[in-house]
């Protein structure tokens, strides 16, 4: 217990900026899902349960979960092909009982097949998402809901033109609650700041929001022509009694388990919600300074469970989010305490203060999130992967591009889709004809030659990895199997004379061994002619 509790002073600050982060995204993410204001609490639902329960069971330190964006079309389509709510619920508690026995099947070795450099460009897109999406709210246009990631929208709208239309319908004081919180934040990174005693406990997020609630209040009582209305303000769900917060909660409608639709919804949410953790799982990874490695199959098995709970309960589907874990991470988290303390956060919210909380401006949640957003795809991320080459650039930025312009998931598609063909175009450059390639294409895939790649020589606790060819992110999932089966005190050679190319997610995977998972398990490590990795 007491080792649960270690880094409760880095968690705890770091469990209110989610809190903070998550509270809007939760309530747009429900409003946008069921187009129903009395079920708002659907998403408080789907964000404690994903606080607390996937935070307990997860393998993560660092992931948060919750209900995500990248859903909401098919929680639209599906409540209306289902008839119902309730059936809908159902279909949730189902998709939960598939991730579970997906994660027993090891299905999370999906994982291991997403390359670094679209990773890379999913953290960018989503940052450039947060930014432009949030651009309305910053200046008082408050018409689509916080959480919105898709590129089209239902009014004819799309993330540019919503934009223009946001700046012709500006309001004065969210412009300053705005400003004025970004300013706060980017202060609040200063080194200089975290020597007054205040400022060491109480996190920016938190500042931000108590200075917008006053700021506005001073607006009412002095300057009501700058005064940001109810409708430019969180709108939590308020129980006036006991009675009241019980009926928040929706139970599923087990007769339609005749439905056969219902299997198919289940199916569907299970398949894409899945996608979604283990992206978010591979990129939270990729962002924690210590690079833990998460792993996918007990992630699977927490978010079934989380999804299991959820359903029963009334809440939306949940999958691990980047927003969430990027901002628990950017904040201090150290552990997976910060991600269950912000499901208590959210649930004691509804209960305790929901009067309070809905004084907080939407504008200053939006300097919030676009502070996110700017760590997520900070330019410095755009020049180092320009200098590792186009094999890596090309994917990152068509990532980026196509997430853009669609939805998350296509996005990926389109990034992976480039990853590959980079990858398989470099092994087959010695064919003179499109024929051959594709030939030499499906011969890559059907035989898995990239498997040929590893040689692995065991001599009793020594451990030879021979490198050949080219080794690309293909390879990724036999080389962490190697990894994790090294036990310890042993030793490992890693030898690259005989490779003529190492993708950047292999050096990054024996470099994350070497400075972590070796130093705890001592393991003594030999490099021989990898000149890119540091012991």
């Amino acid at each position: 217990m007491n080792k649960f509790f270690k880094n409760w002073r880095s968690d705890l600050p770091a469990s209110l900026v989610v809190f903070l982060v998550a509270l809007p995204l939760c309530l747009g993410i429900a409003l946008a899902s069921t187009g129903d204001e009395p079920r708002l609490f659907s998403g408080i639902i789907a964000g404690v349960v994903g606080g607390i329960v996937v935070g307990f069971a997860s393998g993560s330190k660092l992931g948060v979960s919750g209900p995500a964006a990248g859903l909401i079309t098919i929680v639209i389509a599906t409540i209306t092909t289902l008839g119902s709510f309730e059936a809908f619920l159902l279909a949730v508690v189902l998709s939960g009982v598939i991730q579970l026995i997906a994660g027993f099947l090891k299905a999370g070795v999906i994982g291991n097949y997403f390359p670094s450099s679209v990773i890379k460009g999913m953290l960018a897109a989503i940052g450039l998402t947060l930014i432009l999406k949030e651009i309305p709210h910053a200046v008082g246009y408050d018409v689509d809901f916080v959480g919105d990631e898709a590129f089209f929208q239902v009014d004819g709208h799309n993330t540019f033109s919503e934009i223009f239309l946001a700046l012709n319908k500006i309001s004065p004081g969210a412009i300053i609650i705005s400003v004025i919180s970004i300013l706060i934040l980017i202060l609040f990174d200063k080194p200089f700041l975290k020597k007054i005693a205040l400022f060491k406990i109480l996190p920016g997020a938190l500042f931000v929001v108590l200075l917008g609630i006053g700021t506005n209040l001073f607006f009412q009582w002095f300057y009501p022509d700058l005064y940001l209305n109810s409708k430019h303000l969180v709108t939590l769900p308020k129980a006036n009694s006991w009675s009241d917060f019980v009926s928040f909660f929706t139970f599923p409608d087990f007769s339609a388990l005749k439905n056969p639709q219902v299997y198919i919804v289940a199916g569907t949410i299970a398949l894409v919600g899945s996608i979604e953790t283990l992206l978010s799982a591979e990129a939270t990874d990729k962002l924690d300074p210590e690079k833990n490695h998460t792993s996918r199959d007990k992630e699977l098995k927490a978010q079934g469970l989380g999804n299991i709970i959820s359903g029963l309960l009334g809440g939306l589907p949940i999958t691990q989010v980047i927003v969430r874990s990027s901002a628990n991470i950017n904040s201090g988290g150290k552990s997976k305490l910060s991600a269950i303390l912000h499901g208590f956060f959210l649930f004691s919210s509804v209960l305790l203060i929901p009067s309070i909380l809905n004084l907080i401006p939407l504008a200053s949640l939006a300097g919030l999130l676009v502070m996110v957003g700017y760590k997520l795809s900070n330019i410095n991320l755009f020049k180092q992967m320009y200098k590792l080459g186009w094999d890596q650039f090309l994917p990152f930025l068509s990532t980026i591009i196509a997430i853009l312009l669609t939805d998350l998931l296509r996005g990926i598609g389109i990034g992976m889709l480039f990853a590959l063909l980079l990858a398989i175009y470099s092994k087959s450059q010695k064919f003179k004809n499109y024929q051959q390639a594709f030939l030499y294409f499906i011969h890559f895939i059907w035989k898995r030659e990239f498997k040929k790649n590893l040689i692995i020589q065991k001599r009793n606790s020594e451990v030879s990895l021979i490198l050949l060819n080219k080794i690309t992110f293909l390879n990724k999932l036999r080389l962490n199997q190697v990894l994790d089966r090294i036990s310890e005190n042993g030793k490992i050679i890693i030898d690259g004379t005989n490779c003529k190319k190492i993708d950047i997610d292999i050096l990054e995977i024996i470099q994350n061994f070497i400075n972590h998972r070796a130093q705890e398990k001592y393991i003594q490590v030999e490099i021989i002619n990898i000149e890119k990795i540091k012991k």
